[in-house]
């Protein structure tokens, strides 16, 4: 592909895809078409300072030729960027950043079939060549293996896109080859996804918190969800102002539930306190660690609740924006989003007077396109504003400069939601629960060998036991994973460890995000580790030479173990301590930092490759 502006010509669907998005061009300088020129367009250039302030535009540019077509033309691109005076080079890097976008010409329907870990144990293998056998060449699908598609609880999955006006999605899952070619041949005619309370075994129960009202409320009526307590929270924070919702979290001992366990009351804080305008509010729904779905199942069994949440956390740290980065694989989510996004607008939930108080405040969702390093918060900032989702450099941090350089509060969507009860039931009440150390209730992802996988709501403090015992562990347990491809393994005789963040920690591993992989006997252990390596390359973001080498140098000595034995197998696990430990200490982000984590845990604690 060219990287300079050509003489490529979008076609007519390309065209309007790209000005559905932004509007018909105003000058020929914005790519209209020369006989529509105006004299003007000959004597001087203008709009372009205009268009460069609307680079933000650029992924959403691209999701929009993307769904239309089903990949990204050399002319589409160069439309694109004509109206946004993106240099083509940069936008190229841009697109093939991606895993979701293609430069090159597919098939406008393409089935993800996901080959991650639960997956993987689940037969996601065997699933791909029936379905690649089934489809062969001229059946107008494109069949890629794909990593988590976070439908873990139901593995194996599948989800296929169709491009088109609209595009179409469908999701089977657990698949079989006959329902995913379906899926992909018919998206329409595909079986309707399951409730999201069939993810939460708990569904209903008197004891839950942060789950009581998905399988209770229906998603879709905003009256529903306030019939049920929602926006009581909202009322409440207005009458405690910003500085008393701020106290009111501190006070909670409220921690981020992405892995970093960061105080959420002082990330508020040191945000609202910025004299720098205007703030930003980020709620980071990009889940893409392996064996993480808990986010996807709020979101689509209670988005009111999270809509709510984020203007609560907009309203104290003074931000009028807000911007919901959503994986790009979580088609219904991103449907139900909408629809409480616009709903709550309409009744004067977000807008220019948020329930009559004088505040403003509004969402916008934005798409991610499958980049597991986006999970990072300034490389999910950098890919708001139309540039690769590279990791940036700290300090300055995002609470002084985030999002277009402002002071930003980025949090997730369970660290979001837990500021509901916070407000309804007092922070005192709220840091009851737990222990005191990690307060609060907790969700847990549990997936693998376990007969009711699904999203489980404890109370930190409760062991690694009494959670798989509620999942029904199935018998030959050789290994949990806590905390997904980035966390680390625990043997079966280490049930007794208490989920909390320290308590993972004293223990020599992580809690992470909330990830409970179960793994039994069957599960062939090098070839799970081969493929977090796997993972771990192909995320890597490249910016940085201990990842983006030290990755490939992983899955390199994983290979050859599988391969050989004794003193070569011994010289390359050497390689893999060394090489893991540069890849912790000089990483510029956590991907880097904690590739090996599950590697070493696997040799170390199950002795893997004895």
């Amino acid at each position: 592909m060219d990287l300079h502006f050509g003489d490529s010509k979008p076609t007519d669907d390309e065209r309007a895809a790209v000005d559905a998005l932004l509007g018909p061009p105003e000058s020929s300088w914005e790519g209209a078409a020369r006989d529509e020129m105006r004299a003007a367009d000959l004597r001087w250039a203008k709009g372009g300072r205009a268009a460069r302030d609307r680079r933000d535009l650029l992924l959403p540019g691209l999701h929009a030729i993307n769904d239309r077509i089903g990949w990204i033309s050399e002319g589409a691109l160069d439309y694109l960027c004509r109206r946004l005076t993106v240099p083509p080079s940069e936008a190229y890097g841009v697109a093939t950043f991606y895993a979701m976008f293609s430069v090159k010409p597919r098939p406008a329907t393409v089935l993800h079939v996901c080959t991650d870990l639960a997956c993987a144990a689940a037969g996601a293998n065997e699933l791909c060549a029936g379905i690649e056998a089934r489809l062969g060449l001229g059946s107008g699908v494109s069949v890629e293996r794909s990593p988590c598609l976070g439908l873990c609880e139901r593995a194996p999955a599948a989800l296929a896109i169709k491009a088109g006006t609209p595009v179409r999605t469908a999701v089977s899952a657990p698949a079989t080859v006959h329902d995913a070619v379906l899926a992909a041949s018919a998206p329409d005619s595909a079986p309707e996804e399951p409730a999201a309370a069939m993810a939460v075994p708990q569904a209903g129960g008197d004891e839950l918190v942060l789950l009581k009202r998905v399988g209770v409320v229906d998603p879709l009526s905003l009256d529903d969800y306030r019939a049920h307590g929602g926006y009581s929270a909202l009322r409440r924070a207005f009458e405690l102002g910003p500085a008393g919702v701020i106290r009111e979290v501190t006070d909670s001992g409220l921690v981020g539930r992405g892995g970093a366990a960061f105080p959420t009351g002082r990330k508020w804080q040191a945000t609202a306190s910025q004299p720098d305008h205007p703030h930003y509010l980020v709620c980071n729904a990009d889940e893409s660690e392996p064996g993480t779905f808990k986010d996807r199942v709020l979101m689509e069994g209670d988005p009111y609740a999270l809509v709510e949440a984020m203007t609560i956390a907009a309203y104290a740290t003074g931000a009028h924006k807000g911007y919901l980065y959503l994986r790009g694989e979580y088609p219904r989510a991103l449907a139900r989003l909408e629809h409480a996004i616009a709903q709550a607008r309409a009744r004067g939930f977000l807008g220019d007077d948020v329930l009559g108080q004088g505040y403003a405040f509004d969402i916008e969702i934005r798409r991610g396109a499958g980049a597991y390093i986006c999970g990072e918060e300034t490389a999910l900032f950098n890919s708001i504003e139309g540039y690769r989702g590279e990791p940036r450099s700290k300090p300055p941090f995002p609470v002084e400069k985030g999002l277009f350089g402002k002071p930003t509060v980025e949090n997730n969507v369970e660290t979001l939601v837990n500021v509901l009860p916070i407000l309804t039931m007092g922070a005192p009440a709220y840091a009851a629960i737990g222990t005191e150390r990690s307060t609060g209730p907790k969700l847990f992802c549990v997936s693998g060998s376990v007969a009711r996988p699904g999203i489980y709501e404890l109370p930190f403090g409760a062991t690694l036991g009494e959670l798989l015992e509620l999942a029904g562990v199935r018998d030959g347990l050789r290994a949990v994973l806590l905390g997904g491809a980035a966390g680390g393994f625990v043997r079966p005789d280490e049930m007794d460890i208490p989920l909390t963040f320290e308590g993972t920690r004293e223990a020599g591993t992580t809690l992470g995000s909330g990830v409970v992989l179960a793994f039994d006997d069957t599960v062939p252990l090098p070839r799970l580790l081969l493929r977090i390596a796997e993972f771990f390359r192909d995320e890597s973001c490249g910016q940085c030479v201990p990842c983006r080498v030290g990755t490939v140098r992983q899955e390199e000595a994983l290979h050859r173990i599988a391969e050989r034995t004794g003193a070569a197998a011994a010289d390359d696990i050497a390689l893999l301590r060394e090489v893991g430990r540069a890849m912790r200490d000089a990483s510029i982000c956590g991907l880097g930092q904690t590739a090996w984590n599950a590697v070493e845990s696997a040799i170390d604690r199950l002795g893997a490759y004895e």
